[in-house]
Order: C-alpha cells, then structure tokens, then sequence
C-alpha cells in the first residue's frame, strides 16, 4: 500500500479542521497520513492542528508559517517538509472546509495504482458537477475559467485547472521543479497542471461533486480572480517550450539553488 500524505493548508479553519481529520482517519486507509500547514491563522487553528498530532501520534503532522503566505507558497512549503522530513509515496492536496469531500481520497489512491504521476478531481469531467445552489455568475465564471480562458490559451487537454484537489507521485513533484513555480493564488493551480502537463507527466481526471464549503469564510475575491485570469499569460511565456527533458531529478541540488 502506498504511504499517503494529506497536505492541508490552513487559515483560520477552526470549525473545519478536526472534523476534516476526523472523516480521512475514519477512511481506515492504511499508511494515510495528514500534515496541516497553518499560516498562523488568529482563530486557533495551528493550536487545533497542534492537539490533533497529540491525538494521532506518528500519522498527524503540522507545519506552523509565521504569517499568511499565500496558497501556493504554504503547499510549496508542506511538500519539501514531507519529501525531507516523511516517508511517503504519494501526497494528496486539498482545502479544509470539505469542497474537497474526503470520500473521493481512495478513489484518487486507486486511480494513481493505474501508473498516473498525477490524477486530479474534476468538476467538468463526465459525472462531475458543482453546487447546485450556486449563482449562474459562479458557474459561469468558473466553467468561463477552465473550459474558454484556460484551455484557449495553455490548450492543457484538462477540463478542470484550476481546482484544487489532487493526488501527486513524490517523484513527480520533484521533478516539477518546485524552485520555478512563482504563482502563490488562484493561479497556483493552473501553474502546476500546466507545468506537470508540459513535463509530460501521465495525467488523469475523476469526477467528483464539489458542494460549498461546511463553515467559514471563503478566501475567493476579485483580485484574486484578476491575478489569475492574468497570470495565465506569464505561463505560456514561460513554460511554452518546456518538454519532459526539462525534468529535474536532484532534489538536493533543487536545495542548493532554490
């Protein structure tokens, strides 16, 4: 059974994050761990992930930021921590607030045994759908987002970008380079595929049901729809030429430059 390490980034997720741990352990999946990256949220939630690794000794882990840092920084951070510091084959990305239903996490697990690098759950594949109460405006704008702004651009054969919710090889993050990656919102997500797709990593998609999150406040604004929209055009310039001969494979010599 592969060792599974569930990365979560926090920021003030109190009412969120113990039962988030609470519905993965009950998965009873052998060798599925969970790290919480908190960004030092002031609603206690670092204190929260802190009494969990008491409660799980060996299969919960928190990595405390001295402030917060953004999306894609805090996943940046939790990776390297795993790779140097974990005994893991695979790690899985997603939010605390149960968007990212955690019944999905085994079927992300068996569809990685398929040979993927990375598989990736989908709201646009066939079978997936979105919050049924969501405003028309949302849905459009999401839907505008992956299937019109992203795919004319970057042509990525992916029908869901920018989502969130992924399962990753170690091997492949490493490979990845994660050095290069700059994005640290929205866009962070489209960054990765699209850099992983670049590489020529084996990508897949299943489909899930993404409903509103359980409590809490939403970190989604405008401006952090804006910077996505336009950091779209920073990564064609940059990863437009990449191949899988742009792989990286030491990652200590990844330390040595980053």
């Amino acid at each position: 059974m592969p060792r599974t390490l569930v990365v979560i980034p926090t920021y003030n997720e109190k009412e969120n994050l113990a039962n988030m741990v609470a519905a993965l352990f009950a998965l009873e999946i052998d060798d599925l761990s969970v790290l919480v990256v908190d960004d030092n949220s002031p609603d206690g939630t670092g204190q929260i992930a802190d009494d969990l690794v008491q409660q799980h000794p060996g299969r919960m882990h928190v990595l405390h930021r001295e402030g917060k840092g953004g999306l894609g920084r805090a996943y940046i951070a939790g990776w390297r921590y795993a790779i140097e510091n974990l005994d893991v084959d695979y790690l899985i990305q997603m939010d605390a607030d149960f968007s990212h239903q955690p019944k999905y996490v085994p079927q992300l697990i068996h569809k990685m045994s398929e040979g993927y690098d990375v598989v990736m759950a989908s709201r646009y594949v066939t079978g997936g759908s979105v919050e049924e109460e969501w405003g028309v405006y949302r849905k459009l704008l999401s839907w505008f987002a992956n299937r019109v702004w992203v795919y004319g651009f970057l042509r990525m054969p992916m029908k869901d970008a920018t989502g969130g919710f992924r399962i990753w090889r170690k091997e492949t993050l490493i490979g990845m380079g994660m050095d290069q990656i700059r994005s640290n919102g929205y866009v962070f997500q489209v960054e990765i595929a699209y850099l992983s797709w670049k590489l020529g990593y084996k990508i897949a998609e299943i489909p899930i049901h993404f409903p509103d999150r359980h409590a809490g406040q939403s970190k989604m604004g405008l401006d952090i729809q804006i910077e996505a929209a336009l950091g779209v055009f920073r990564l064609l310039r940059h990863y437009r030429h990449f191949t899988p001969a742009d792989r990286q494979t030491d990652y200590a010599l990844q330390q040595q430059t980053s």
